[in-house]
């Protein structure tokens, strides 16, 4: 194969050879994508029918609920298909297609929790001067934002990688065609047209977790201020769960990028892809939920008015 203008399609990583095994794939996957779909769609379904969730932060998790429907919805669904068919083709255009939705959404969903930390710091650092600066249409700003960046974020980088001449095969170490395992198929040293892309990247999402740090050393030197313990819970319910979806967002994603080749496998690699793909997106509707008071009310109601509509 001697460059990517022959390339019909790719092959991705298959979870198992036996039936039984692939069957069981299929299966776990379709549970943990209607767990997701379920989550984000109450989510998004309470943030938008109750006025009382019409503020920055809700309309800020709408959006991350939003962003991690569309990442799940980017990779899994492929993934099971190909599992329940016994195939693991994909074609040249839909890798390119999943290439580009995948770094889109993930590139969006950071820089979103970028902005959600910067409404996290100014409700709690400058509370006198929230209602100025997160305005309806500050917010509106930040979150359009967000979308355009990771949109320009994606072109940049789905346009680089598949200029890039392709001689190593169609095989991607991967259940779905993610940039390093198609970077393995580039021709000799054609890869570093893309490197310097990668670390522009690598820059701007650095810069973007230096600010998040900073904004929650602030935050957190606030909170020990306050003199009530009652405020100071307040303010820790609205940070942690923040906080713990940044957390698993990052950690996961640094170590499967950054993680040491001594210990890099094929099973590690599916292992972290998963992990940084899958299961955020299936998690952060409990994470958010688990500590929200308002949010589990507001679900409470839309729960019960099921039964009774159904009637």
């Amino acid at each position: 194969m001697s460059n990517s203008s022959s390339l019909n399609e790719f092959l991705l990583l298959a979870f198992a050879d036996a039936r039984e095994l692939q069957l069981l794939h299929f299966s776990l996957f379709l549970g943990i994508y209607l767990a997701a779909l379920l989550g984000n769609g109450l989510i998004i379904t309470a943030v938008a029918c109750d006025h009382r969730l019409h503020t920055p932060m809700y309309f800020f998790l709408l959006n991350l609920s939003l962003l991690d429907v569309g990442t799940i919805s980017t990779t899994v669904p492929k993934s099971m298909a190909n599992s329940l068919w016994d195939t693991r083709a994909i074609s040249y255009s839909g890798c390119a297609a999943q290439v580009f939705f995948f770094v889109f959404l993930i590139s969006a969903e950071y820089f979103l929790l970028t902005t959600m930390a910067y409404d996290r710091f100014v409700a709690i650092c400058r509370p006198l001067h929230y209602g100025t600066i997160m305005d309806s249409r500050a917010c509106v700003k930040m979150a359009a934002a967000a979308w355009a960046s990771g949109f320009l974020h994606a072109l940049l980088h789905t346009a680089n990688t598949f200029s890039i001449p392709l001689c190593q095969g169609n095989t991607v170490d991967q259940f779905f065609c993610e940039i390093p395992q198609i970077l393995k198929l580039s021709c000799t040293d054609s890869y570093l047209k893309e490197f310097g892309v990668l670390v522009a990247s690598v820059c701007l999402l650095f810069g973007c977790f230096i600010f998040i740090v900073v904004s929650y050393v602030q935050i957190f030197t606030a909170v020990l201020r306050i003199p009530s313990e009652q405020g100071r819970h307040k303010a820790f319910s609205m940070c942690l769960p923040h906080l713990a979806v940044v957390s698993l967002f990052v950690s996961t994603d640094m170590f499967a990028y950054l993680k040491p080749s001594t210990i890099s496998s094929p099973a590690v690699d599916l292992v972290m892809a998963v992990l940084y793909s899958v299961v955020p997106p299936a998690v952060n509707p409990l994470i958010y939920s688990m500590r929200n008071k308002e949010l589990q009310d507001t679900l409470k109601k839309l729960i019960q008015l099921v039964p009774v509509q159904q009637q």
